[in-house]
């Protein structure tokens, strides 16, 4: 197996506020070059935050962050001055959940994307604005030559979207990190982007993180899944192994939360309780007040993330449980 492009090990993010609230708690996760990492769960499980950590976004006044992050070799965490602004946008590129706020409103379209370019590669205006121009081609902008003059707000959710991917794509990342890039838009939309982000990522070979609490938008994206809950990873599989055998009781419970085919007419089963209260995180599994499964033990200790066959899970007594190569480190 080659080297992989991401490397988080135990990575900790502390926000110190009014109340001092740790989002992210020890997460650690590889993602090899051309793989598509899907992170899955609710709001407030720490999934933006950990792309906005791998782009140290976070104001460093108020953050304290721990751990490594070594993407395409660098301790991400190390950078400073001009190397950490070639990273953001060079190497690593972001899709925001919102494009409309994540333009500037008083620039073009087609200004910023060549803004971005210049930024990054050594080429005039001329040369940059022919690739902006071939960039919002090839995210299959129609009258890409009128969308490249145009202003964020003349444009619809779906083509903003897709200029924002265009954006992120004009300096060839390895990286992309995509926060519920198809959130604010309609059904419709949200395939036709889906799709798009996948047939590009096959014909760059770039890495991709797909943020998302839809397991429907993450099957069609991802080659691996991890479930994020309480700003821990608690489950992780490929995207059929997340599917048809959850481990997890929070994996099954949203996955049984599901709309489908199977269950119309019937009342929608749902995980009952609230996301744990980041400033005050319980001992024991974060999961445990709302997991029918649950014991004395899981609100006594947490249980580490175990390992075997390419899957992870942590949780004391799962749905189904994880096969251990030695069974001294399996459940009980």
């Amino acid at each position: 197996m080659t080297n992989p492009l991401v490397k988080v090990t135990d990575l900790c993010v502390e926000f110190n506020g009014a109340r001092r609230a740790r989002a992210l708690d020890h997460v650690s996760f590889d993602i090899q070059p051309g793989e598509v990492l899907g992170l899955l769960g609710e709001s407030g499980s720490g999934k933006s935050v950990t792309l906005r950590t791998l782009l140290r976004l976070h104001p460093q006044r108020t953050t304290r962050i721990g751990g490594s992050i070594q993407v395409d070799g660098k301790e991400v965490l190390d950078l400073k001055g001009k190397d950490l602004d070639h990273y953001r946008g060079g190497t690593v590129s972001m899709i925001f959940q919102e494009p409309g706020l994540a333009f500037d409103p008083v620039y073009t379209i087609g200004q910023q994307i060549v803004e971005t370019i210049r930024a990054h590669d050594a080429v005039d205006k001329a040369t940059a604005a022919k690739r902006a121009l071939e960039m919002l081609e090839r995210v299959q902008i129609p009258q890409a030559k009128r969308r490249f003059d145009a202003y964020p707000h003349e444009l619809s959710g779906g083509m903003r979207q897709r200029a924002m991917i265009a954006l992120a794509l004009s300096c060839r990342p390895k990286l992309l990190l995509a926060d519920e890039p198809t959130t604010a838009l309609d059904a419709s939309v949200q395939i036709q982007i889906l799709l798009l982000l996948r047939e590009l990522q096959k014909e760059t070979g770039m890495s991709v993180i797909f943020v998302t609490h839809d397991i429907g938008a993450a099957v069609e994206v991802a080659d691996r899944i991890a479930v994020m809950y309480g700003g821990r990873i608690i489950e992780e599989n490929s995207v059929k192994g997340i599917v048809t055998s959850p481990m997890h009781p929070y994996t099954a419970g949203l996955l049984g939360s599901t709309v489908s085919s199977d269950n119309r007419g019937k009342p929608l089963p749902a995980v009952r309780g609230a996301p744990p209260n980041l400033a005050a995180i319980p001992p024991g599994c974060t999961f445990a007040p709302r997991c029918d499964n649950a014991s004395e033990r899981c609100t006594k200790d947490r249980p580490a993330l175990l390992s075997a066959d390419g899957a992870r899970l942590a949780c004391w007594h799962p749905v189904k449980e994880l096969v251990m190569p030695d069974r001294n480190l399996a459940y009980a």
